[in-house]
């Protein structure tokens, strides 16, 4: 995968991705503003999944889970201009301001599609990108600040959001898992996301489950994605980058240990043809083990 990125700053970066797609699950730990150059995203939350292509401009909150797939589209490579606007950035911005807003409790992604204000901010950005020297610290900081500016102005409702600086409060674990599971993150990150230390999550957890958090996830991403085979009747390649799951590869393995046989098999039933069979002659598709 050819993935190029440029620096300015720690905070702003030109992302390039040339490959067919890139896929990443990831919390990100500060909010993150992105204005599309070119190519195509899919980004699936619990809450929606959505779709972003050129010209977009979109913000991520931080703290959220989340699967991202980039595409190049129309024979261009997916790139981007991204700018984090850190804990650090914003504490320092708003200490100024007196009247503090509430925090939004469930923060989601915001979108401002190709707003003129947002759009020519980060497209100033651009020529910074192919100079040989580094853009001077403060001027950086003032282009951050230029977005904070103009994100408060077209969507009044954002201080809620990025002047909201808790961590995540303690939250119950059942409805958590059943609306996170499909996100691929370290048992520890869901542990972080839900108020808990590690060891306070794997004991709640056991006692809400009465199983281990990797068997449950397990369990339930295959149950998710034999569902989104067989009823929905969508690619293998697709079910597995959006159910929690590395590669094809291990998503068959998977599946195939679980339930007796390849998800293909749900393609080749979808196409009317005749699933594997067993030795003793009868169908896999009897070895369903929900």
């Amino acid at each position: 995968m050819e993935h190029i990125s440029k620096y300015l700053t720690p905070e702003i970066k030109l992302s390039c991705y040339e490959d067919k797609f890139f896929k990443s699950e990831i919390v990100f730990d500060h909010h993150m503003l992105i204005w599309f150059i070119s190519g195509e995203t899919k980004i699936v939350q619990a809450e929606a999944t959505h779709h972003f292509k050129t010209g977009d401009i979109f913000l991520i909150p931080r703290n959220k889970p989340a699967t991202i797939i980039n595409y190049p589209k129309d024979g261009l490579p997916h790139k981007t201009v991204v700018m984090l606007l850190t804990t650090h950035i914003l504490r320092g911005f708003y200490s100024s301001i007196v009247e503090k807003a509430k925090p939004v409790p469930h923060p989601t992604i915001r979108t401002f599609h190709n707003h003129p204000l947002l759009e020519s901010c980060l497209a100033s950005l651009i020529p910074y990108f192919d100079l040989t020297e580094p853009i001077p610290e403060k001027l950086a900081l003032l282009k951050i600040t230029e977005a904070i500016s103009i994100l408060r102005v077209i969507d009044p409702a954002i201080d809620g959001m990025l002047a909201n600086f808790d961590d995540p409060h303690k939250v119950e674990l059942v409805g958590f898992m059943e609306k996170n599971y499909m996100f691929n993150m370290p048992t520890e990150k869901f542990g972080y996301l839900t108020g808990r230390s590690l060891t306070t999550f794997k004991r709640d957890f056991k006692k809400a489950f009465n199983t281990t958090p990797q068997r449950w996830l397990t369990q339930k991403r295959l149950e998710l994605a034999h569902y989104e085979l067989s009823e929905k009747k969508r690619k293998p390649i697709d079910v597995c980058y959006e159910t929690g799951f590395e590669n094809l590869s291990h998503f068959s393995f998977a599946f195939k240990k679980h339930f007796g046989y390849p998800p293909t098999d749900l393609l080749e039933q979808k196409a009317g043809r005749q699933p594997h069979t067993q030795k003793d002659g009868s169908p896999q598709m009897n070895q369903l083990k929900i």
